[in-house]
């Protein structure tokens, strides 16, 4: 018998995803009939984003698993009709572009490249960047994508700091947890990385007081989320030079509007969430492996805990 999976998102995605799913689930050998349209007492997974028009989850009783196409969850795990397991999306495509940008927008902080990309007026400025050895970064969120950039990054020789709410162990890298611990990760720091998920607990974690402990000038890159950040608090830091740079990928509300403060400020870059991407064939076979195990009666990856809001 089939497997009914429901491919819930805008259509656009629909376009994009069915020819890659189909291959998924043929490379494992699964017999799927996937649609956007089925009934819901009759779809065994859901193929999910947030921004589709499905939001009420009651119906679909046999539904064994939401398996969802973005890594952030922050608009779904609220949803008190989602009663069944729900995994987020961590693919390989998703990871790799997070450690390209990250590590790409460290490195051009480091080095001072916008010193002369933006320089060339006919002076010689003589500017020597310290070693990687010689530079604090500190990352705050160590999930998957954390932990890769944090790899990345120790690789490249940067003395790296890691901070999460729970304990965690990356090679190379000295890694702090709890509350308590927060201010001793940020004390001192160069470059600040936000990876944090979306959680009430985890809103304006860069704030006036946090921004006060970094170091003089210090560099802030946010490809995490919008909401960590206290904006007026950013903007004020950054005026007076506690902070030299902030480059920010996630905003509170995206579009950016042309308006905000952001876009004219002279040490503010703004990108238009592209940090990363996931790609559409890696993030099938994620889905097709979930299915899979499903299937089979074995655990699924990436499931989210409603406790904890990641």
């Amino acid at each position: 018998m089939s497997i009914n999976v429901l491919f819930a998102a805008k259509a656009e995605r629909w376009a994009t995803y069915e020819p890659t799913l189909k291959q998924a689930f043929g490379e494992l050998g699964l017999d799927v009939n996937l649609r956007t349209e089925i009934p819901p007492e009759d779809v065994d997974y859901i193929v999910y984003a947030p921004n589709s028009d499905l939001q009420d989850f009651i119906p679909f009783t046999r539904t064994k698993a939401v398996l969802g196409l973005w890594a952030g969850v922050e608009d779904v795990v609220g949803n008190q009709t989602l009663i069944q397991p729900f995994a987020r999306m961590v693919d390989e495509g998703l990871t790799r572009g997070m450690v390209e940008w990250v590590t790409g927008h460290v490195l051009r902080h480091h080095l001072g490249m916008d010193i002369h990309i933006l320089g060339q007026d006919g002076l010689w400025r003589d500017h020597v960047p310290p070693l990687a050895t010689d530079r604090s970064v500190t990352i705050l969120g160590l999930g998957a994508l954390g932990q890769a950039c944090a790899e990345a990054l120790a690789f490249l020789g940067f003395t790296v700091t890691g901070w999460s709410r729970s304990a965690k162990e990356v090679p190379g890298v000295t890694c702090l947890s709890g509350n308590d611990r927060l201010a001793e990760a940020l004390s001192g720091a160069e470059i600040v990385v936000l990876l944090l998920p979306s959680t009430p607990q985890t809103e304006n974690t860069l704030n006036a007081d946090t921004l006060a402990l970094l170091a003089p000038g210090a560099v802030v890159i946010n490809p995490g989320r919008g909401p960590l950040i206290d904006d007026e608090a950013l903007l004020s830091a950054v005026n007076t030079g506690q902070v030299g740079h902030a480059t920010l990928d996630v905003f509170r509300v995206e579009p950016l509007p042309p308006e905000h403060p952001y876009w004219s400020h002279p040490n503010v870059t703004v990108t238009p969430h592209i940090a990363s991407e996931t790609r559409p064939l890696s993030a099938s076979r994620v889905i097709a492996e979930n299915v899979r195990r499903g299937e089979a009666g074995e655990d699924f990856i990436n499931l989210v805990d409603r406790k904890l809001g990641y």
